[in-house]
């Protein structure tokens, strides 16, 4: 099943909240490509859920306050979600 761009964030938030912080971890333990990783690690920091620190050519990313606020938002709503509603098992 194709994931939406939220699960896809939300993946990468998980991923750098849980320390790994080169992009080619970051992009092996999310499931992506190099090019969606890239745009969504833009996106992120843009929206002010990551940053990024370069030493020297290399870049690595950390989640920010905001960022760990939207991861906990969103197990917020998973929780509420589940509570209320018996979904079916697939």
């Amino acid at each position: 099943m194709k994931r939406s761009r939220l699960e896809i964030c939300i993946d990468i938030l998980q991923t750098v909240n849980k320390g790994y912080h080169k992009p080619t971890r970051i992009m092996y333990k999310s499931n992506l490509s190099w090019i969606p990783l890239c745009e969504t690690l833009n996106f992120l920091i843009g929206q002010g859920a990551l940053e990024v620190k370069k030493i020297g050519k290399k870049k690595k990313y950390y989640i920010t306050e905001k960022g760990k606020e939207i991861l906990e938002y969103y197990e917020q709503l998973k929780r509420i979600l589940m509570e209320k509603t018996e979904f079916p098992r697939v």
